[in-house]
């Protein structure tokens, strides 16, 4: 069994951060830093993930101890109450209720949208750990190894394949066309086959979209006063019919955010198939940048890549650090220290500890 004792572990995210700014990675993946704000669309992503991960853990265990369908209402619930128990502070906080509609509306939309599957969930959020192979002499890394958790891995018409669930701001042509050369996928694809011994044969892209539309949130008596003024002044009459524009109810909004989702476009599925060619070009890409990620380990040298410094129209989550000549000061007031890779367990079990 392969024991990863004192090498280091590399993910998917990782080598990502490495490939597009070494200085991003040496304050996330050695320093541990993370801002104290975190990025609302992260967290969104994340708590539509957890949803995802108990709908689909409890199909498997229905599936897999015999007793056909899943029993729905017993479990959608719970999940409800997940979402929650993750905006605790909605009533008062905007950023939270907005996200709250828009989870509870998002999940309630998929299990309509899909209320049956054409495949088997094996697992659910499955870890696996494998050393990292030279591809020219075969032999491992004696620094460096592979971790990383799918969503979830299926079996449709007799072959295995990934589920793997994204959510996107917009599904669209661009989005869809870039789906084939998604370097997580495969590597996944390619370090679970080795774990588990077996041939995967693709991937099933479940594409959420994040929807735009924002709740009503009236005017202030203050607002409505000096509207209402403005008006009086423009009319030949000096009356006017203007009234309070009110918050939207809750209600209404949850009920406009539901036919939105029962559109067109804010749901996709893609089973894409990996050519195996991708592999042999992947597992040399991994070998290179391990030995670039040894080098900087060794020199301490961290390159800034100043072209990605508003890679997404924002400013990346180290700027403020980067700015300001990495000031000490930036850094307790704007960043804490948390686990390296706090979306996988301490350990991942082995795959015979698994299924025994």
């Amino acid at each position: 069994m392969f024991d990863p004792q004192d090498l280091t572990p590399v993910t998917c995210s990782s080598l990502k951060t490495f490939k597009l700014c070494r200085k991003d990675y040496l304050l996330r993946f050695v320093r541990g830093l993370r801002p104290l704000t975190e990025s609302e669309a992260l967290y969104l992503g994340t708590v539509i993930h957890g949803c995802l991960e108990r709908w689909y853990l409890a199909m498997r265990n229905a599936q897999t101890g015999g007793r056909g369908g899943m029993d729905k209402d017993a479990v959608v619930p719970g999940i409800f109450d997940y979402i929650d128990a993750s905006f605790p502070d909605r009533e008062r906080d905007e950023r939270q209720k907005r996200d709250w509609h828009l989870a509870r509306t998002m999940f309630a939309e998929y299990i309509e949208r899909y209320p049956f599957e054409d495949f088997e969930v094996v697992e659910v959020e499955l870890q696996f750990q494998c050393p990292i192979f030279n591809p020219d002499t075969g032999a491992a890394s004696r620094t460096f190894y592979m971790r990383g958790k799918v969503d979830a891995l299926v079996v449709r018409e007799g072959e295995y394949f990934l589920l793997e669930h994204k959510t996107a701001s917009v599904i669209n042509e661009s989005y869809l066309e870039k789906l084939p050369l998604d370097f997580q996928v495969t590597l996944y694809a390619h370090y679970l086959e080795q774990y588990m011994n077996i041939r995967i044969a693709g991937v099933i892209y479940n594409v959420i979209g994040k929807a735009r539309l924002q709740q009503g949130m009236g005017e202030t008596e203050e607002v409505f006063e000096a509207r209402r003024a403005k008006l009086l002044e423009k009319s030949k009459t000096g009356k006017t019919t203007a009234k309070r524009q009110m918050p939207e109810p809750d209600e209404e909004y949850a009920a406009r955010l539901a036919e939105k989702y029962r559109g067109p476009d804010m749901f996709h599925r893609s089973p894409l198939y990996i050519p195996r060619s991708q592999y042999e070009t992947l597992t040399a890409e991994i070998w290179e940048l391990c030995q670039q990620l040894l080098i900087a380990r060794r020199t301490n040298r961290w390159y800034m890549n100043t072209d990605i410094c508003f890679l997404y129209n924002r400013p990346c989550r180290f700027f403020p650090i980067c700015v300001s000549g990495d000031n000490p000061n930036v850094v307790d007031n704007k960043y804490r220290v948390g686990p390296i890779h706090p979306e996988l367990d301490e350990s991942a079990p082995s795959r015979d500890e698994m299924f025994t």
